[in-house]
């Protein structure tokens, strides 16, 4: 027999619709906002672009060096992802084998550093200490081992039946081929989700190359973004240049900030719809198991 809906289930519909407005809501404008003339993109509501125009984005990539920009945010999300699932995986593998020595004690001492942390200047004199200053693989390094991802990889390890380890262990497989041909490919849930985080944080990364990174050639889309818009407020307040044709004709900073949003979420909303399935079931596990995980990470 078919539930008949109650009056309750109306209700979380019309709560979730809400939500769901209100999420879509900041994300709307900023599309509309982009692709609106930019004298009359100055509200906040906007239906349907006004006097569709492209002046906004014009004006970004109207400059001719974005593309190198482009491609060093795009290889350091790449690069840094690949890595940062592999070491994060492979650690959290590691601590997981009852034959390492203290692994209990490696593994809260990694976990700890979640919440200590020294700050900035510390942080930066570490990676110039190292020799990352100007440096590629100072955007690569320091997100190589994450004591969150480790945690939520490690869940998963443990939520694997013991069986294929050991007979992948019987049949003379080592450690290496155990973790990268048994573990690794009935690991794609979590590692999915790990990489969609890592991903996400190392695309919006920009401080690191605004502190440690002066090589031009190294700059990131982010920072370049930035850079920007920082430069259209000088102009556009400069006393000299304010009323100028050249700067009347420009677009507003309020239309360029929402064609900047659209240009760095857009690569985050063409990845997701792929790497949904992964997300969301390796989050569930790491919920289910997270009660074991309190239980065994402090015994």
């Amino acid at each position: 027999m078919k539930k008949r809906n109650t009056f309750f289930d109306y209700i979380n519909i019309l709560f979730m619709f809400i939500v769901l407005l209100v999420c879509i809501y900041p994300f709307y404008c900023l599309l509309t906002s982009s692709f609106s003339d930019p004298k009359q993109a100055e509200g906040w509501f906007l239906i349907f672009p006004t006097n569709f125009s492209l002046k906004s984005y014009q004006e970004i990539f109207g400059n001719n060096r974005i593309l190198l920009p482009i491609f060093v945010s795009l290889a350091r999300a790449f690069f840094g992802t690949v890595i940062t699932v592999i070491c994060c995986s492979m650690f959290a593998y590691l601590v997981t084998q009852k034959e390492l020595p203290h692994r209990k004690g490696i593994y809260k001492y990694v976990v700890i550093t979640m919440y200590l942390n020294a700050g900035m200047i510390p942080w930066v004199i570490t990676m110039v200490t190292y020799g990352l200053k100007n440096n590629f693989w100072v955007y690569i390094i320091p997100t190589a081992l994450s004591a969150y991802y480790v945690i939520l990889i490690k869940t998963y390890f443990e939520s694997i039946p013991a069986e294929l380890e050991e007979s992948a262990r019987i049949d003379g497989a080592g450690f290496f081929v155990t973790f990268f041909k048994i573990i690794l490919p009935v690991s794609t849930p979590i590692l999915g989700a790990v990489a969609m985080f890592s991903a996400v944080t190392q695309w919006n990364s920009w401080y690191d190359n605004l502190m440690l990174v002066q090589d031009n050639n190294l700059k990131t889309l982010q920072l370049m973004l930035y850079q920007v818009i920082q430069n259209m407020n000088v102009v556009m307040n400069d006393p000299k240049t304010a009323g100028t044709a050249m700067v009347m004709n420009r677009p507003s900073i309020l239309s360029v900030r929402s064609a900047i949003a659209m240009l760095t979420v857009i690569p985050i909303l063409v990845v997701y719809p792929f790497m949904q399935r992964y997300f969301a079931s390796g989050i569930m596990v790491g919920a289910v198991k997270g009660e074991e995980y309190e239980r065994n990470t402090y015994v």
